[in-house]
């Protein structure tokens, strides 16, 4: 399972640089606004350790990764919304990703052109959140609009009219949607609009030197610092984030934000052939698990046969995990777990 995160920021923050940095791909950063008219788009491997470890165990004969998909999206302006800059279309792109990484520019350089002139994350921050609430309320309106002329016609325009009234009073107050709380039924009804502050939402800032290790509201990476990096050797890498004093890198830090912010789980299946991670939803039970791997299997699914990561590793794989009775049996009401490898039973 792939997953869209765009980045998005006012113009020259560092938002083409932080994609070269996660994505390896080169892509034009020149100092000006609007350099990055279309977006750029890269897929990356997710790392993960567990992954590599498992696979040396199994002897597969090849590993794969689950991806993340990032999209390097043109810079907004104060007034986006009334159509500066590249307005809706800049729009139309945020709209079609599950989660924005928000950059904002905590760097000092007199060289790099600012659009709000001087430094000041917190203040675009605002500009950002509030140009997309404005556009979801524009949003909100048509809709209402357009849904209330069959208000008499269908119970369901009845509930999308409803619950976008709801939405539209809670923009009105400039709070963002994900915040609002509304039930199963009322998030569904809106769930195909796509609102732009519904989406989940990292708070990145792009800082001068070597950011801290602590967590923090604001995820804060060196992105000019992560480009170089990328560049390095695997070793290489570990040996400099070590003489800096960096625990890890920003694109482990981002992904695992990425992961948490979307509430996503992986989990590992491990053979000689191959051993692969996948991703769900937290919370997905056995059989929609089985159905990513085919979608055949959702059907077809019987039982899983589950064992821990730290457990698989400890033992050395399946045949030692069995002896020691480390491997459970699970049916279909099961939710698999961040970490789980499984073995899926089917009836094909």
């Amino acid at each position: 399972m792939s997953f869209k995160v765009g980045i998005v920021g006012l113009p020259n923050v560092g938002k083409s640089t932080l994609f070269k940095a996660v994505t390896k791909k080169q892509v034009e950063s020149e100092n000006y606004p609007f350099c990055t008219i279309d977006p750029n788009i890269g897929v990356v491997e997710v790392p993960d350790r567990r992954l590599e470890a498992i696979s040396r165990i199994s002897s597969s004969e090849r590993t794969v990764h689950t991806t993340i998909e990032f999209v390097d999206i043109a810079g907004l302006v104060r007034g986006a919304h009334q159509g500066r800059g590249l307005g809706n279309k800049f729009l139309a792109h945020i709209r079609e990703v599950d989660a924005i990484v928000e950059v904002t520019r905590g760097f000092e350089d007199n060289n790099v052109i600012h659009t709000e002139n001087g430094v000041n994350p917190e203040r675009d921050k605002e500009i950002i959140d509030f140009e997309l609430m404005v556009a979801d309320l524009q949003t909100v309106d048509g809709l209402i609009e357009k849904f209330g002329k069959d208000l008499a016609k269908d119970n369901e325009s009845f509930l999308k009219v409803n619950t976008l009234k709801k939405a539209k009073e809670f923009l009105e107050k400039e709070k963002p949607l994900r915040d609002m709380e509304l039930s199963a039924k009322e998030r569904e009804a809106i769930k195909e609009f796509n609102f732009l502050t519904n989406k989940p939402i990292i708070h990145l800032k792009n800082v001068d030197g070597v950011p801290g290790n602590k967590e923090e509201d604001f995820l804060k990476i060196n992105a000019k610092m992560e480009a170089e990096m990328a560049g390095l050797s695997e070793k290489d890498m570990e040996e400099y984030m070590k003489a800096v004093g960096l625990k890890e890198s920003g694109l482990s830090k981002l992904i695992r934000k990425s992961y948490n912010s979307l509430n996503l789980v992986s989990f590992f299946t491990s053979g000689e052939k191959e051993t692969r991670a996948w991703t769900v939803k937290k919370g997905s039970l056995a059989p929609a698990a089985a159905g990513k791997i085919h979608s055949d299997f959702e059907r077809e699914f019987i039982r899983a046969e589950v064992a821990n990561t730290d457990e698989f590793i400890k033992h050395e794989g399946w045949s030692n995990l069995r002896e020691v009775g480390k491997v459970k049996d699970k049916g279909k009401h099961y939710e698999v777990q961040d970490g789980d490898i499984i073995f899926f039973k089917t009836s094909a």
